[in-house]
């Protein structure tokens, strides 16, 4: 019994400073101009204002971003975030896909 109790501390601990390095990644990434930021199979996603598009950022980390779903209208690329379980392709009206090696037009509209 004396054991668990250091045990329970040092996972509180753990999990404590996972917690403050999320929020802390937050505040960056929301001071950077994005929102809707969330967790899809341990990928940070969220939503950018890019100049002529709004995207669906996928797999953010200090230096960058694995893709992103460029949208017409900011509430679209919002709304397939929300609903997106981070498999295949978002839903809605994404243009094209962007990112290191990608250039993917949405096949929906070929």
């Amino acid at each position: 019994m004396s054991q668990a109790v250091p045990l329970i501390r040092s996972r509180a601990r753990r999990q404590s400073k996972a917690t403050a390095a999320w929020v802390a990644h937050t505040e960056v990434l929301s001071a950077s101009g994005y929102t809707d930021i969330r967790t899809l199979n341990g990928k940070v996603c969220a939503v950018k204002q890019f100049n002529y598009t709004t995207a669906v950022v996928v797999g953010l980390d200090p230096i960058g971003y694995q893709r992103r779903y460029c949208y017409e209208h900011r509430a679209d690329a919002q709304a397939a975030l929300a609903e997106w379980d981070g498999e295949e392709h978002p839903s809605g009206p994404w243009i094209k896909c962007k990112g290191s090696g990608i250039d993917l037009l949405n096949p929906d509209f070929c």
